[in-house]
């Protein structure tokens, strides 16, 4: 054997190969059948009920090697409201209101449109951290994939040139990402679970604005992984207090015994991105600094 003689990975052909060699195969009835089929490639086969268990290994998967690949470190996930406007998007709404119920919720709307704004500068904030010495990258930009908060949370990555994740899901009502998500991060789930496992695996910090059912579902599902001591602490910022305490009474949770008062700790009310960084930025340097022993 020659030093420069080039020894392969494997001796096996590689899928893709076999792929193409069925491709040009003998057609038989036995060959027609589904059942000769490669089972990687029968569509049918893997929609079973009974392969529920790989298809949730694949949702895990496939984001995790893209991400790895793109050499993503770490994340600010940006939760929060499909429905808030953009500034631009506000007065449009309110003209096209005509019951008096249609022209309040347009008016609450709009006065959560500076939200729109707030999570377009956390995300610009974000995108400004440097790259470490070994190529990984931090706080690297990370929403639902879809409009309003979601949307701006991309924009405002991309209004500093860097990449953004979006991490959309099938709806019965089919959404297309928004524009501004890096089209090689972005990624469609079928499982909610394993969507919301992925905004969390690489999450430094989540910031957690106006919305709905799904906002609360995944920053109700983050405090109590942080209560019950499953993801260590992290910066989990609640933007808008007015809006979270008149929506949910968290005082009333720890007076009634059914959290503890030490559990309001887990979060941070805030109303501007610069607020939001501040903490975050003091939040890592804290943890640093206890992290480093202490020198005579």
């Amino acid at each position: 054997m020659t030093d420069d003689k080039k020894i392969e990975r494997s001796r096996f052909h590689h899928a893709r190969e076999d792929v193409d060699f069925a491709k040009d195969g003998v057609h038989t009835p036995q060959t027609e059948s589904d059942a000769y089929r490669l089972a990687f490639q029968d569509t049918e086969f893997l929609l079973r009920e009974d392969l529920r268990p790989v298809r949730f290994q694949l949702e895990l998967l496939k984001p995790e090697l893209l991400l790895n690949e793109a050499r993503i470190a770490s994340m600010l996930v940006i939760y929060g409201s499909a429905r808030i406007p953009s500034p631009e998007q506000a007065a449009e709404r309110l003209s096209l209101a005509r019951t008096d119920y249609e022209k309040k919720v347009a008016e609450r709307l709009a006065a959560k449109a500076k939200y729109y704004e707030e999570a377009r500068a956390l995300a610009r904030l974000a995108s400004q951290a440097p790259v470490a010495a070994n190529g990984d990258r931090h706080f690297v930009v990370c929403s639902g994939g879809g409009p309003s908060i979601m949307e701006a949370a991309n924009r405002g990555a991309v209004d500093e040139g860097q990449e953004t994740v979006g991490l959309n899901i099938v709806l019965p009502h089919e959404q297309a990402p928004n524009q501004y998500v890096t089209p090689h991060l972005s990624f469609r789930f079928h499982y909610f679970a394993l969507r919301k496992m992925h905004f969390l695996l690489r999450a430094r910090a989540v910031a957690a604005f106006p919305g709905g059912f799904g906002t609360f579902d995944e920053t109700f599902e983050l405090l109590t992984l942080i209560q019950t001591g499953k993801v260590k602490p992290m910066p989990v910022l609640l933007f808008g207090e007015e809006f979270w305490r008149r929506v949910v009474d968290f005082d009333a949770l720890a007076e009634e015994g059914v959290i503890s008062p030490a559990d309001l700790s887990l979060f941070q009310f805030v109303e501007t991105a610069d607020e939001a960084w501040a903490i975050i930025q003091r939040f890592y340097s804290d943890e640093e600094k206890a992290a480093d022993p202490p020198t005579d």
